[in-house]
């Protein structure tokens, strides 16, 4: 906390043409590693969808392959009430010729026939069964497919990925380790503005110069009085039109045109 307090005052201590610099150069800092993560471009969103997507098929498999052991568990199920009900028939069949009267071996012809209702209906399930599991079979095959083709483009972008990322990270690094040190010397309220340009800005342009009499962000003409209160850099000061913080050229040690 206390650490805190002192980088607080220590920002503090800076006039405002030094905070002005200050921020002009963690605006170069952060605009040098933009640049970095452009170069990356949709490399780590390409990355992350193929993850995602490969994820997302192996899961698919695994519920397909739960669905298919349901299925033999329900086939084998449906086998062994075919054999019981085949039972139950030879039994009644048997039982037919001990009858004493027409009302018992009707009776039993009756089970008879719902056994053999029960039998016909049980193959029917199990043949539709059986094609349900030929399907998912097959639909595991082409998930798995899918999958290798997209395994191998996934291993081509992460490549593609760390080739590019490799030749910059010392140099990203280097940059972020900047861009902290120069937050640290930027008073808080400052630097939440700047973010928040920064943030709501499509270039990330927080931070910008005056030139040809216009804002090097949005491109809008400056008033001159307006411009002489920039050049003087005894306040902070915002366009009026795009909101970004205005430095003189001269801070920022681009040529004056």
């Amino acid at each position: 906390m206390a650490t805190e307090k002192n980088k607080a005052l220590d920002a503090n201590e800076l006039s405002i043409e030094e905070r002005l610099r200050t921020l002009y150069e963690l605006q170069v800092v952060d605009s040098e590693i933009d640049k970095i993560i452009t170069l990356r471009g949709e490399l780590p969103l390409e990355v992350q969808d193929l993850e995602d997507e490969i994820e997302g098929l192996d899961t698919r498999v695994r519920n397909l392959e739960t669905e298919i052991l349901n299925l033999e568990s329900q086939i084998a199920k449906k086998k062994s009430d075919i054999e019981i009900s085949k039972g139950l028939i030879a039994k009644y069949g048997e039982q037919q010729d001990n009858v004493r009267n027409n009302r018992e071996f009707e009776s039993l012809a009756k089970e008879i026939e719902f056994q053999t209702l029960e039998i016909e209906l049980a193959d029917k399930r199990i043949r539709e069964f059986t094609i349900q599991v030929k399907e998912k079979r097959r639909l595991i095959e082409d998930a798995k497919t899918h999958m290798q083709e997209r395994a191998v483009d996934l291993e081509n972008k992460r490549h593609e990925l760390d080739e590019i990322t490799s030749e910059t990270q010392k140099e990203e690094n280097d940059l972020r380790d900047r861009s902290e040190q120069l937050q640290q010397l930027i008073e808080p309220r400052l630097l939440y503005a700047y973010k928040r340009i920064r943030s709501n800005a499509r270039n990330g342009l927080a931070v910008a110069t005056v030139k040809r009499d216009a804002c090097g962000g949005c491109f809008n003409r400056i008033p001159p009085q307006r411009q002489l209160d920039i050049k003087l850099s005894k306040k902070v000061i915002v366009c009026e039109y795009c909101g970004r913080i205005l430095v003189d050229t001269s801070l920022s040690g681009e040529e004056v045109e």
